[in-house]
């Protein structure tokens, strides 16, 4: 039995991964900030109250991890503002830094002990952090701060290899959950879904790249 770990997992694409990944038979293990009523009545391990802007929660938490073994980390917590020339918060963007880009590598590296020969890292990310694909501007933060989490999961791609873990860096796609206001134009159950199958597809020889959830690789 495959064992998955999903931050963010009580809410929208992280709650649809974690029905998705029980319905495929995996024990699930969740690692979020609150719990969910509908994550509450689900088979799953929960550990809740992280604050993911928190390095030493993140270490702790993974610790309990290291008599166990991880078949597959999702990275999947974030948050999401929207700062522009006339409203640069700082301390918006320095807080999406800490949960978008930092979060997930800490969290990564703390578990790798629980990793073994053919486990896989998930990093949720977006097309918002391509440079090359930005062409309305503004958002300061969460494209920054995707931006980071992209060129730090290539590094650690890169890391990990020779231990035979991969790293895959998926955008979901533009998914109608509560962090964008339900707006979107698809469901989370359907980006959970190409999710899946995407880190199903993941190996050696696309570790480390940067794809859409609908399988199209994406421009850095």
């Amino acid at each position: 039995m495959q064992h998955v770990v999903i931050t963010g997992g009580n809410r929208g694409i992280g709650l649809s991964l974690v029905k998705q990944y029980l319905a495929k038979g995996c024990k699930v293990t969740v690692l979020c900030r609150t719990m969910s009523a509908e994550l509450a009545d689900l088979d799953v391990t929960v550990h809740s109250g992280i604050d993911f802007s928190q390095p030493e929660q993140l270490q702790q938490v993974a610790q309990q991890f290291s008599n166990d073994s991880v078949d597959i980390l999702i990275n999947n917590a974030g948050i999401f503002s929207n700062e522009t020339l006339n409203d640069l918060d700082v301390s918006r963007i320095q807080a999406q830094f800490q949960v978008d880009a930092l979060a997930p590598l800490v969290l990564s590296h703390a578990m790798l002990p629980a990793l073994r020969k053919g486990s896989k890292i998930a990093m949720i990310t977006s097309r918002m952090g391509s440079i090359s694909d930005n062409g309305s501007g503004a958002y300061y933060g969460y494209r920054m701060a995707k931006a980071a989490l992209n060129a730090a999961s290539v590094s650690l791609s890169l890391d990990v290899a020779s231990q035979q873990i991969y790293v895959g860096i998926y955008h979901p796609g533009f998914v109608k959950t509560q962090m964008v206001g339900f707006a979107g134009d698809i469901s989370p159950d359907e980006a959970a879904r190409r999710l899946v199958e995407r880190i199903s597809e993941l190996c050696a020889d696309n570790s480390g790249q940067f794809f859409h959830s609908n399988g199209d690789a994406l421009p850095w």
